[in-house]
C-alpha cells in the first residue's frame, strides 16, 4: 500500500509539473505574440514632432541615478502587464544632462516646465549637475517654470532654478533637512540567540553598529553631523541664492515653523507664499491657462513635448565619435561585490573587466573613472585598484570621478588614479575596514538542535552553527587589522601623505568633497565634464570623443529589451499624484529588508568589508 501511495505521489508531482511547464511557455506565448501585434501595429506610429515655440516638460520619473540596475527585460514587461509590485523607476543623470544640454541649442524649444512629481530619490550632487544646465539653459533668455501639486526636497532644489514656481493653494511644501536615522538590531538579536561577532578597524566605522547597539554612537554621530550640516549647508546656500532671499529662512526651529504656518491659517500652500518658497498659487486650471498665455497658444499640450520623447529623439540623431583618440568613461555605481555582477551592482570581476578593455584598446588614451559607491568587499575593491594600477602601467592616466558618494570601498577603487575629482557635496573617505558574522548555536540549542563531532585541526568544523572560538576570533581580529593597514598605505602612497597622516582622517570618518579636499584625500572639485578634461590633458590630448565602455550586452537580450520595452508602455499604470510620503508601517519593513539584504549581498571571501553603511542620508 505504501508503495502505491509514493508511485501516486510521483505520478501526481509528475503531472503538476508539466502542467505547470505548460502554463508558463502559454502565458509567455500569449504576452509574446501581443507585444508583436502591438508593435507591428504601432511600427509606421506618429513621429516624434518639435514644433517652434515648444516647451520640454522634464517630467522625471523615478530615481536618478549614474547607472541602471540591469533587469530581464522579459520579467519587467511580465510584472507590469501583470499589475506586479516592481523596483522603482531609474532615470540616467546623463541623459537628464544630454536633453537638457539638446534643448538649449534647440530654436524649437523657448521654455522647459519643470513637472517633478514623480521624481524619487537622488543626491544633492547629481541635483548640482542638472541644476547647472538648467541655469545655462536660461542663460540663452529661454524660460523655466516648475509647476507642481507638492515639492518635497529633491524636487524643490529643481524647482528653485526655475524663473517661476507654481505651486497648487492645496499643495504641500515643507523642507526637512538632512538626516541619517537607521534601525538598530542588538535586543532583537539577543532576543533570539543569535551571537553577533564583529571585527573592526576605526573608531568611526560604524557600519556595523545596528548589530551590536541599539542606538548610534556618540562617535558616529559626531562625525555624521558634521557632514550632514556641510550638504545642508551647501542646499541652503543654492536654494537661497537662487530664489534671493537668505538661509535664515530655511525654518529649522519647529517653533519658527509652527510660528509662520500660524500666521498663515494653517495652510502650508499660503505660508510658501509668504516666505517667498513659491512664486504664485495656481490652481491645475489655472497653470493650464498660465501656459497657453506663455506659450502664445489655445492648448499648450500641443506644443509639448515630454523628457522621454525628447531623449528619443536626440538619441536618433546622434552622431558617431569620428576622433582617433578616446577618453575612456567607466561607471563603478552601487554596492562593490565579488566576482561578476548585474550593472548597478561593481563586480570586482566585471569592473576590472571593462578597465581591463580601455587598456586593451589602442584608441582609448585616458580613462575616467565614475564611482558612485558605499563601498562593499575588501578582496573585489583591490581587484579593480589592481587594473587601475595596470592601466596607469600603460600608459593610460586615470581620473577618479566621484559622484553623490565614493566612500570605503568607493575610496579604496579611487586612490590610486591620477588625480580624483569629487563635487562639493560627494560624499567620501570612511577609510577603515569591519567583519561581521552571526552564529546560531544558543538559538538552535533552544530547539534542542546541537553540533558536534571531531577534526584534525583546532579550526576543523568552523561554521555558524557552532560557537566562535576565542583563537578564531583572535584569528580573524588580525586579518582585519591587516586590511585597515594596507589601506592606509595604499591611500599614504597615492596621497603623498604618512601613515600617520591618514590615519588621523581615517578611523572610518565619513566627509563631504569640498573637506576632503582640504584634508588631501581628494585633489580638486569638479563635475564628470572636468574629470573628462582632466584626464585628456594628462594624455595631451588636443583633439578626443568620450567612450562609454559598459557591460555588452547580448543580441538576444537586445532584442527582448527593444521589444518588450515597447510593449511595456501599454500596460504603463497611472503615476502617483499625490506628492505625499508613505511612512506607515510598510515603509519601516522596506526599510528593515532593504538593510538586511543589503548585509546579504556582501560576498567578500575573507569575510572583509570597506563599506560606509551612514553614507545613505535621508
Amino acid at each position: 500500500m505504501k508503495e502505491n501511495k509514493t508511485t501516486f505521489a510521483r505520478i501526481s508531482s509528475g503531472i503538476f509539473s508539466v502542467l505547470n511547464t505548460t502554463r508558463k511557455i502559454i502565458i509567455n506565448l500569449v504576452f509574446f505574440v501581443v507585444a508583436i501585434i502591438i508593435i507591428a501595429l504601432n511600427s509606421d506610429g506618429d513621429n516624434i514632432l518639435v514644433q517652434q515655440n515648444s516647451a520640454l516638460v522634464l517630467d522625471i520619473k523615478g530615481d536618478i541615478v549614474e547607472q541602471k540596475r540591469e533587469i530581464d527585460p522579459v520579467d519587467a514587461f511580465m510584472s507590469e502587464a501583470m499589475a506586479q509590485p516592481e523596483q522603482t523607476t531609474e532615470v540616467l543623470l546623463a541623459d537628464i544632462l544630454a536633453v537638457i544640454e539638446q534643448a538649449r541649442d534647440d530654436d524649437r524649444i523657448n521654455t522647459i516646465v519643470l513637472d517633478l512629481k514623480n521624481l524619487k530619490g537622488s543626491g544633492l550632487t547629481k541635483l548640482r549637475d542638472i541644476a547647472k544646465q538648467l541655469t545655462e539653459f536660461k542663460q540663452t533668455g529661454k524660460k523655466v517654470i516648475a509647476i507642481g501639486e507638492s515639492f518635497n526636497q529633491n524636487q524643490y532644489y529643481l524647482a528653485s532654478f526655475a524663473d517661476e514656481i507654481w505651486l497648487n493653494p492645496k499643495g504641500w511644501l515643507l523642507l526637512d533637512g538632512y538626516g541619517r536615522f537607521q534601525l538598530y538590531f542588538k535586543s532583537a538579536l539577543e532576543k533570539l540567540s543569535i551571537s553577533q561577532h564583529v571585527f573592526r578597524v576605526g573608531t568611526y566605522k560604524s557600519a556595523v553598529e545596528p548589530y551590536i547597539r541599539d542606538d548610534m554612537s556618540a562617535a558616529a554621530k559626531e562625525a555624521n553631523q558634521l557632514w550632514l550640516n556641510d550638504l545642508w549647508h551647501q542646499y541652503k546656500t543654492d536654494v537661497a541664492a537662487q530664489r534671493r532671499f537668505s538661509t535664515d529662512n530655511f525654518d529649522e526651529s519647529i517653533d519658527a515653523l509652527v510660528a509662520k504656518l500660524t500666521a498663515a491659517n494653517g495652510s502650508i500652500a499660503e505660508y510658501a507664499l509668504a516666505n517667498n518658497w513659491v512664486d504664485a498659487l495656481k490652481t491645475q486650471y489655472e497653470m493650464t491657462l498660465a501656459l497657453n498665455k506663455h506659450l502664445d497658444v489655445s492648448n499648450w499640450q500641443d506644443k509639448k513635448v515630454t523628457f522621454n520623447d525628447y531623449l528619443t529623439l536626440i538619441n536618433q540623431e546622434q552622431p558617431q565619435n569620428t576622433a582617433a583618440d578616446k577618453v575612456a568613461v567607466i561607471v563603478a555605481k552601487g554596492i562593490i561585490l565579488d566576482g561578476e555582477q548585474k550593472a548597478g551592482n561593481i563586480g570586482g570581476s566585471s569592473t576590472a573587466k571593462l578597465l581591463r578593455k580601455a587598456r586593451e584598446n589602442r584608441a582609448v588614451k585616458a580613462v575616467v573613472l565614475r564611482v558612485d559607491s558605499p563601498g562593499g568587499s575588501a578582496y573585489a575593491s583591490d581587484v579593480i585598484r589592481q587594473e587601475v594600477e595596470l592601466l596607469k602601467a600603460a600608459g593610460k592616466p586615470v581620473i577618479a570621478s566621484m559622484g553623490s558618494y565614493a566612500a570605503s570601498g568607493g575610496y579604496w577603487i579611487s586612490a590610486a588614479a591620477n588625480k580624483i575629482y569629487a563635487a562639493p557635496s560627494t560624499i567620501t573617505g570612511s577609510i577603515g575596514i569591519f567583519g561581521f558574522f552571526m552564529t546560531f548555536e544558543n538559538t538552535l540549542s533552544k530547539l534542542g538542535i546541537y553540533t558536534d563531532g571531531v577534526g584534525t585541526t583546532d579550526i576543523s568544523g568552523f561554521g555558524v552553527t557552532r560557537a566562535l572560538s576565542p583563537g578564531m576570533a583572535k584569528l580573524v581580529q588580525l586579518n582585519i587589522e591587516r586590511g585597515y593597514q594596507d589601506f592606509l598605505e595604499l591611500v599614504a602612497s597615492n596621497r603623498n601623505m604618512s601613515i600617520s597622516q591618514v590615519d588621523a582622517i581615517a578611523q572610518g570618518r565619513v566627509w563631504s568633497g569640498a573637506k576632503a579636499v582640504e584634508l588631501g584625500l581628494v585633489d580638486a572639485l569638479g563635475d564628470l565634464d572636468s574629470a573628462i578634461l582632466a584626464a585628456a590633458n594628462l594624455a595631451n590630448l588636443d583633439s578626443y570623443d568620450t567612450l562609454l565602455i559598459e557591460r555588452e550586452k547580448s543580441p538576444r537580450a537586445l532584442f527582448l529589451q527593444s521589444l518588450f520595452g515597447q510593449a511595456s508602455l501599454w500596460f504603463a499604470t497611472p503615476d502617483d499624484n499625490t506628492g505625499y510620503t508613505d511612512n506607515s508601517l510598510s515603509r519601516v519593513i522596506a526599510k528593515l529588508s532593504l538593510e538586511l539584504n543589503q548585509l546579504a549581498q556582501l560576498n567578500d571571501p575573507q569575510g572583509i568589508y570597506s563599506f560606509c553603511l551612514t553614507c545613505e542620508i535621508e
